[in-house]
């Protein structure tokens, strides 16, 4: 049975039919909530909630996430749940769409979420032992790379699972405080809405080949703070060109990441099969990887665009509802 089908909402004595608050079935309100967003998307519901994907949904996860770090940030409580209510929204919606299409459902993810803690915890479900925080950090990190190598390679590999130096490389940066893609791209949303816009993609164009110039001239004087400047003023207009164009810079450079680690791997793969690592390579026989890893990557891609009919449809355009 899919989610919300075959049962009557909770709290369906609310006024107008709205799940009612104070249910003692229901003391955390969370099937109040869950059930307020089947509404949502339901026949009848809210047209921009309906027309919503997992894809159209990626950027507001992004934001509510930092929006969520700027509230910790500011150690505004009141503001904080709010944030943590945006959050759960999010997964929520996710939750919703995957249950309409027979995917999964939100209790399938808590119960999931539910296992990992108890599997991922046995010094508190279990019998180990984790005296400190470092201990348990340790404990966390053995599992999880237990079950990454169970998952992808089996446990005779996983010593040798290709990409995990880059992996492990991944900086912190973004996930403790606000993206700056992301912050460039609200403050263009709202300087759009006051008039501080070009009326056209090809004005944003015009002014990128002119600060591509200014950099060109910062890097040609060893500046690095005027660099630096340049640097910016480029960044931020390749964010408001995306925006113009439709594509959403933060989810933009994330594809490029996954697209580049994923081609990574795929060299140290090849490299693993002759019995060498990418650093005893030169540099004439990496950029012959490097292109037999595109060339992979096109043919995989070529061979699934027939069958993509995943059901998540193209981004559906519309603003954030507040």
């Amino acid at each position: 049975m899919r989610e919300g089908q075959g049962r009557e909402g909770p709290g369906a004595a609310g006024t107008g039919g709205t799940p009612a608050a104070g249910d003692a079935n229901d003391p955390y309100g969370f099937a109040r909530v869950v059930e307020l967003v089947r509404r949502l998307r339901a026949p009848g519901g809210c047209p921009w909630d309906r027309a919503q994907t997992h894809r159209s949904l990626r950027r507001f996860a992004l934001e509510e996430a930092y929006e969520l770090v700027e509230a910790i940030d500011a150690g505004d409580a009141r503001h904080l749940a709010d944030e943590l209510g945006d959050l759960l929204l999010q997964v929520l919606l996710h939750a919703q769409i995957a249950a309409e299409a027979g995917a999964f459902t939100i209790a399938d993810v808590c119960h999931a979420l539910a296992d990992k803690l108890i599997r991922r915890h046995p010094h508190v479900f279990g019998d180990a032992e984790a005296r400190s925080p470092a201990e348990v950090q340790r404990l966390w990190t053995a599992i999880k790379q237990a079950e990454a190598a169970q998952a992808e390679a089996g446990p005779a590999e996983a010593a040798a699972a290709p990409g995990r130096d880059l992996e492990d490389a991944s900086p912190d940066v973004a996930r403790g405080a606000p993206a700056a893609l992301v912050e460039a791209y609200r403050v263009q949303e709202r300087a759009a809405r006051i008039g501080l816009d070009w009326p056209d993609a090809r004005g944003v164009r015009a002014k990128l080949n002119e600060e591509l110039a200014e950099l060109d001239a910062a890097v040609a004087t060893g500046d690095s703070r005027r660099i630096e400047e340049e640097l910016g003023d480029v960044l931020f207009l390749l964010v408001n060109a995306g925006r113009h164009w439709g594509v959403y810079a933060e989810t933009a450079l994330l594809g490029a990441v996954r697209k580049f680690r994923r081609r990574v791997r795929c060299m140290e793969e090849h490299a693993r099969r002759q019995g060498r690592t990418l650093a005893e390579l030169s540099p004439a026989e990496l950029d012959r990887l490097w292109e037999a890893a595109k060339a992979q990557e096109r043919g995989r891609i070529q061979a699934s665009s027939a069958e993509h009919t995943s059901g998540i449809r193209p981004d559906a355009r519309g603003g954030k509802r507040g």
